[in-house]
């Protein structure tokens, strides 16, 4: 009997993830941000680091913590130097190619009227 209940819920488990599985592929990911990655690794190396130096949990945890903050602020500056060439690179095609932004609506048109007699 402990088999059959041992097997029926790890046959359950195994239906579940499935069934989970197929919902996640209908959704698109996002992604981790510059800021994300950035605090990810820095917070790894600052651990290792200070593993390393301290020689024990507090070093690591400290070096951890230094790291992480680190890591968030040059993730966050090369997110914002790429925005700052992107937004310099779409600048510079419509300054390249100015009819394609006029609207079409914006030009004024003179109406000249003749009076008939």
């Amino acid at each position: 009997m402990k088999k059959l209940i041992i097997f029926a819920c790890l046959f359950f488990a195994m239906l579940l993830t499935f069934a989970q599985n197929t919902q996640a592929q209908t959704t698109k990911k996002k992604g981790i941000s510059d800021q994300g990655k950035g605090a990810i690794i820095g917070g790894a190396g600052g651990a290792v680091a200070g593993g390393l130096i301290g020689h024990n949990v507090g070093g690591a945890l400290i070096g951890g913590a230094i790291g992480a903050g680190g890591g968030y602020i040059i993730g966050n500056e090369t997110r914002r130097a790429r925005e700052k060439k992107e937004r310099a690179r779409r600048i510079a095609w419509r300054k390249a190619h100015p009819r394609h932004h006029a609207h079409p609506y914006s030009k004024t048109t003179t109406v000249t009227t003749i009076k008939y007699q």
